[in-house]
């Protein structure tokens, strides 16, 4: 069941460099919120602390706390394995394990999960049709992943992120490297996805933000400076950085 990620006084830096400044948000569960602003703003670094990964990178350091509903992120007691479980992630470029089949590819997450998981396929088709892939590969599932095209490639790593069946899936600019149409398919995945998961879309294309989010934060020299409803903050923003970024003065 999708749940709502509350953000409280989150500071995140990479050694002396501070990448973001005490930012508190709530994102809704089975909303699509994207994260736009200009490279370098905070944008990676955020949604990498929702699912502990900033912390992996060198130098990486996380203060104040991310809640996944009731339950904190960060904690002494808090397993990080478990908290990528429950929150997936998807990266600007696609990453299929190239050894493997495109089933098995779906399902490998499944092996770091307790208990034995008896019938992959059935939950190799409900992911891949949740990720708008199944009728392109229903008769391929045991060729190699690296035999699809980048877009189904971005597609598969989506199913591969909904197979363990997490709570929030975060993607990191996924049409970065796409072609439109490979993109427009990725997009109608995200708003399938949304009906049954928390998203959270970091993208640097303020016109697919408009398409496919509900809600949107505009994030500026690692500062949120305005989270509203897509249409709202498009149409009338609140704040004139928020206006300058998103008609083209800057960014």
């Amino acid at each position: 069941m999708a749940v709502p990620v509350r953000v409280e006084h989150l500071n995140a830096a990479f050694g002396a460099f501070q990448a973001l400044h005490d930012v508190t948000i709530t994102l809704p569960a089975q909303t699509v919120t994207a994260v736009i602003g200009p490279s370098g703003c905070g944008k990676s670094t955020f949604v990498r602390c929702i699912n502990r990964m900033h912390e992996e990178s060198p130098g990486g350091r996380v203060s104040g706390q991310v809640f996944l509903g009731d339950e904190p992120v960060y904690g002494p007691d808090v397993d990080p394995v478990r908290i990528r479980r429950r929150v997936g992630m998807v990266f600007q470029r696609p990453n299929p394990f190239p050894t493997l089949s495109i089933l098995g590819n779906v399902v490998a997450g499944l092996a770091l999960l307790p208990g034995r998981h008896r019938n992959l396929e059935a939950i190799a088709e409900r992911s891949l049709r949740q990720a708008g892939l199944w009728d392109e590969v229903k008769d391929r599932l045991y060729d190699p992943a690296l035999s699809l095209s980048g877009g189904q490639q971005q597609r598969l790593c989506i199913a591969r992120a909904l197979a363990v069946e997490p709570e929030v899936l975060l993607l990191d600019e996924p049409c970065s490297s796409l072609d439109p149409i490979s993109s427009g398919k990725v997009e109608e995945t995200i708003l399938q996805v949304a009906e049954r998961y928390t998203v959270v879309l970091v993208t640097h294309n303020v016109q697919q933000a408009t398409r496919v989010s509900q809600m949107t934060a505009f994030f500026l020299l690692g500062h949120l400076i305005e989270f509203a409803p897509t249409e709202q903050l498009f149409t009338n923003p609140s704040h004139e950085q928020t206006e300058a970024y998103i008609t083209g003065r800057f960014g």
